[in-house]
């Protein structure tokens, strides 16, 4: 059995392997999220909240069959806020219902924490009936309530597209919009 020389079955195996993925071409297949190719700069028009043990605990389908994400760790420069956001169950926005509530004694300031407004928490939970703790698929949208900016916004930034919680800006979502990371 003849055996090849060790750098040309390497080289091959790379020639191969690059021929196989299309070399070092950008992907402009279609991005699942917008219809966009790959590569070109587009907002995002809908994007998944998936439920955590971290800083998303209660997002899903309430009984009704909206979808929601509740938060107590909304938060401005010195205030805090429970926000139940709310979308139809096509993922268009419907209504949020915020609280003000006291901000945790010596929280800094800019850091998101659970505000330990459980009885709030606990009545909104109520109010969406018999819900299901699950991944939803939303629009992102903002709505003013007494002069704040609550909701999802989207922001670009040298290019690259963010959906941000507000108010805030503890969640940062990124392309491929699925929910599964996010910036703290």
């Amino acid at each position: 059995m003849h055996r090849g020389h060790p750098r040309i079955a390497v080289l091959t195996a790379l020639v191969v392997l690059l021929g196989a993925s299309g070399g070092c071409a950008t992907d402009k297949s279609a991005d699942k999220s917008t219809g966009k190719s790959a590569g070109s700069a587009a907002a995002p028009t809908s994007f998944t909240i998936v439920p955590d043990d971290y800083h998303v605990p209660y997002a899903g389908t309430a009984e009704d069959g909206r979808r929601f994400f509740l938060s107590e760790e909304l938060f401005d420069a010195d205030r805090s806020y429970v926000g139940l956001f709310l979308w139809r169950a096509d993922g268009a926005f419907d209504e949020v219902r915020v609280d003000e509530v006291d901000r945790p004694d010596g929280l800094p300031p800019g850091q998101a924490a659970p505000a330990r407004a459980d009885d709030l928490v606990t009545t909104r939970l109520a109010e969406l009936g018999d819900y299901t703790l699950e991944p939803i698929e939303v629009t992102p949208f903002t709505t003013e309530v007494d002069g704040v900016t609550f909701g999802w916004e989207v922001t670009e930034y040298d290019g690259e597209f963010s959906i941000n919680v507000a108010p805030g800006d503890f969640i940062a979502y990124y392309a491929p919009w699925d929910g599964i990371d996010y910036d703290t």
